[in-house]
């Protein structure tokens, strides 16, 4: 998809170079994140065209040369008000011809313009860069310039192509900051895979790590919890209540393993607890203790209790399905419950 957006653009330009006037951009052959690129060549070359209708129109032959240089530097000018940065290297000598961002009258430097050094912290991938294809699109993280320390968070996706820039073999780099971008692409992943109450994952991604675990034949042992008494405790204390029982369960769960430990919510008191490898044997005492710490602690007028079943994934099981590994879990589970109903009876129904 890349490549087409690229293709159009870059054909445009030299269209513009050629013969300005000649050829329309239509914007509806882009890509969204495209776009915006797209509109701003297009009315560079709408205004191009109109000034050198005029240059035409109104000048002499002997002052012709002398208004395109002058269109040339409004161009430029125009360019370095633009949000994406244009910047041209010279193949061979690997110094930096051209860039939108320069401070007009200083020299640029051969390495690189200062804008750019403190802005891009990729600057020398950008000089060092080989034309080994027609063109390249990336990807890269970086500095952002606004005193963001983080440099993961900031991203830029890179154009580049070959061209023949004033007699050099020169290489364009076009360089767009995607960082909203790839941020609001996060926010709705995580609101895709978390559960809204309790923060942790949510079914859609327990259920997709599941099939890769079992397509992947992966060693995993998962635990089955039920949190006892949710529906008594809505009914007695009320909905805010039980919601208070929920955050507790988790944070008791949450804080007792890795972070890289899927932990996951798959109804309303159901929950998955999943580790790598085949650990039956210490999840069961790990959850023995912590189903016992959950019982003596009182965070309210009520008795706290789960009831869990762990099942182990050796990874050499045939065409297990996950409903087969979360029913044989579930069975375990209601043999956890029944004991705990015998000590609870008004808890656990």
């Amino acid at each position: 998809m890349n490549d087409k957006n690229c293709e159009l653009l870059l054909d445009y330009i030299n269209n513009i170079l050629r013969e300005p006037g000649t050829k329309e951009l239509d914007l509806s052959e882009l890509d969204e994140s495209y776009c915006s690129l797209g509109d701003g060549l297009k009315r560079l070359h709408t205004a191009l065209y109109r000034l050198t209708k005029q240059a035409e129109e109104s000048l002499k032959i002997q002052r012709h040369a002398e208004m395109i240089e002058s269109y040339n530097e409004l161009f430029v000018e125009m360019l370095s008000k633009r949000s994406e940065w244009l910047i041209v290297v010279d193949q061979d000598t690997k110094e930096v011809l051209f860039c939108n961002k320069e401070n007009h009258g200083v020299t640029i430097d051969a390495t690189f313009c200062e804008a750019c050094r403190s802005r891009l912290s990729f600057h020398s991938e950008l000089l060092n860069w080989e034309a080994t294809e027609q063109y390249s699109v990336r990807e890269v993280s970086g500095r952002s310039g606004d005193g963001n320390k983080d440099e993961d968070n900031t991203y830029y996706r890179i154009t580049s192509f070959p061209v023949k820039w004033k007699e050099h073999q020169s290489l364009v780099h076009v360089i767009v900051d995607i960082t909203d971008e790839k941020r609001t692409a996060h926010n709705l992943t995580s609101k895709a895979y978390h559960d809204p109450g309790t923060g942790i994952k949510n079914r859609l991604f327990f259920k997709e790590y599941m099939e890769s675990v079992l397509s992947e034949h992966r060693e995993a042992t998962l635990c089955y919890l039920d949190l006892d008494g949710l529906k008594y405790v809505n009914d007695k204390f009320g909905h805010l209540e039980g919601d208070i029982y929920i955050q507790n369960f988790v944070e008791v769960i949450r804080s007792s393993f890795r972070n890289g430990d899927t932990f996951a919510r798959i109804g309303g008191d159901e929950f998955c607890l999943v580790l790598t490898g085949c650990i039956g044997d210490l999840m069961e005492r790990k959850m023995a203790d912590l189903l016992k710490r959950f019982q003596s602690e009182r965070y309210s007028d009520y008795q706290c209790s789960f009831s869990y079943g762990i099942v182990q994934i050796t990874g050499t099981e045939k065409d297990a399905t996950l409903e087969e590994i979360l029913r044989e879990a579930d069975k375990i589970m209601y043999e956890c419950k029944r004991k705990n109903k015998e000590k609870y009876p008004e808890l656990v129904r």
